[in-house]
């Protein structure tokens, strides 16, 4: 049994965002705001909304039960502050809590009243069904893969 923390996210949220498109909406501001004080400018990917999303998804298969305050210092990065060093700082909560409510919309995140969120039943269906796709991919490409299947 192929479990979504044996696939390398580089295989898995691609195949988790062709899932996601059309049962996740996005907010009018998608296209202009920025993910962080850290940086400069909006995504420049199209489709980054979704390619959050499922990130968040992986990250709430992963981790368990996490908070708002949690994902934003894991979407967080270094702030240039000119002349001064780098400073670690948040990614944007609000991103981070728009996309929780999308995930909440389509069913596929759950809030628990002490520790957060967690992915529901659908949700972790949804993971598991897009690591399996992302290892039979990867196997065909390298036949050693094949055992994990």
């Amino acid at each position: 049994m192929t479990d979504a923390w044996e696939v390398p996210a580089q295989e898995l949220i691609p195949r988790l965002v062709e899932q996601l498109r059309g049962k996740v909406g996005h907010p009018e501001w998608m296209a202009y705001v920025r993910t962080g004080a850290h940086t400069e400018r909006a995504p420049v990917q199209a489709d980054w909304w979704y390619i959050r999303c499922a990130s968040v998804m992986r990250k709430l298969h992963r981790l368990g039960p996490v908070g708002v305050s949690r994902l934003a210092a894991e979407y967080g990065g270094k702030k240039d502050n000119g002349s001064a060093p780098y400073h670690a700082v948040k990614g944007s909560r609000s991103v981070i809590q728009e996309v929780l409510h999308e995930l909440e919309k389509a069913g596929f995140v759950t809030k628990r009243a002490s520790k957060g969120r967690i992915l529901s039943a659908k949700g972790q269906s949804l993971v598991q069904k897009a690591a399996k796709e992302a290892m039979v991919a990867l196997a065909g490409r390298n036949p050693a893969l094949k055992k994990y299947l």
